[in-house]
């Protein structure tokens, strides 16, 4: 069973609610008629219920088992309007402003999970990365313990002797561009956490990576990746994180032998982290088109609830896809909080 049918018979039957806030694209209707039809998730679409409708019928799309949520007609609205305010309140934030961004399915959906009535959501078929991230931030915040959102990539590679079983994730390659120390040890412990939900697996390895193992190189930026894995080790003594690893002494057993011989994470890394956006961008992308290697993502990571961003050129099946994981990291969030 390949790594996404695996996520998706993860997900089934769980009764996993997750909000879809882009509720008049017809891709994203497309692909909430394949979630409900192999019962992936249960549904919430938001938006104007004739809009959603008209879509529906022009394209020969069977939603009838969603549940459609215009924010304006909602019954709960007012009470979502008066828990705005009540978090924003820091900010003066009006109960006016709160009415008229709160109108917006994009902030209504991580209302609706902040009130525990979906449990995850996915957007941004229809909209840029900080439309999704902003009102998750403002709304459900970040996790407990980490200072910042991250993106992770799952990386599915030919080299099923490496990682785990050829796969890897990547972080981050979305969202902060120069990480400091602290953020760079948020950023291991959440992309330990995402792979842990991902992959299914317990032995989980991360690397904090660098141009330098173990002291080979001195340089500033060598120091930041030692002093961010000697904060992630203090926070998480339990997950098993080193660095500063190259990429090589990371995942390739002979070269740790020869280069980080005490590391408990060296040749065996499953979780790469890069010390920043450039680097790990660049990297997931030569991964993917020079090693034939399968690219999924970005999965946000950090936020205080699953919440998700497609890429605007996305297909139907990558919404699907990005569902089917959404579910998985919320299966995990729930276990943790038990």
């Amino acid at each position: 069973m390949d790594f996404l049918t695996e996520i998706k018979e993860r997900a089934k039957g769980k009764n996993i609610r997750i909000v879809l806030p882009e509720g008049n694209s017809e891709r994203t209707l497309k692909a909430a008629e394949i979630v409900l039809k192999e019962k992936i998730a249960e549904l919430v679409i938001l938006g104007n219920e004739n809009e959603i409708l008209d879509v529906a019928r022009k394209n020969n799309i069977d939603i009838k088992k969603a549940i459609l949520v215009n924010p304006i007609k909602d019954t709960k609205f007012e009470d979502y309007v008066k828990t705005f305010v009540e978090l924003r309140k820091e900010k003066g934030i009006t109960y006016e402003e709160a009415c008229k961004l709160l109108r917006d399915p994009l902030y209504y959906g991580p209302m609706m999970i902040y009130k525990g009535d979906a449990d995850g959501e996915v957007s941004g078929a229809e909209h840029t990365t900080a439309d999704t991230v902003r009102p998750a931030l403002q709304i459900v915040k970040t996790a407990k313990g980490v200072s910042v959102v991250s993106g992770a990539m799952i990386m599915i590679t030919k080299k099923e002797n490496l990682g785990y079983k050829g796969m890897f994730l990547f972080a981050d390659v979305a969202i902060l561009p120069d990480p400091t120390e602290d953020q760079l040890a948020d950023i291991a412990i959440a992309s330990a956490e995402t792979a842990k939900s991902l992959f299914n697996i317990n032995d989980i390895n991360v690397a904090l990576l660098s141009f330098s193992t173990k002291g080979s190189a001195e340089h500033k930026l060598v120091t930041k990746v030692i002093n961010a894995c000697k904060i992630a080790k203090s926070k998480r003594p339990d997950l098993n994180i080193d660095g500063e690893l190259q990429a090589d002494a990371s995942i390739i057993e002979s070269v740790a032998k020869k280069k980080a011989p005490s590391s408990s994470v060296a040749g065996k890394a499953n979780v790469l982290v890069f010390p920043d956006l450039q680097s790990g961008n660049i990297a997931y992308k030569l991964v993917e088109r020079l090693g034939d290697a399968q690219a999924i993502g970005p999965v946000l990571q950090g936020l205080g609830a699953p919440i998700n961003d497609l890429s605007r050129g996305c297909s139907v099946l990558d919404i699907v896809n990005l569902i089917a994981i959404t579910v998985n990291q919320c299966l995990m969030y729930k276990n943790s909080k038990k």
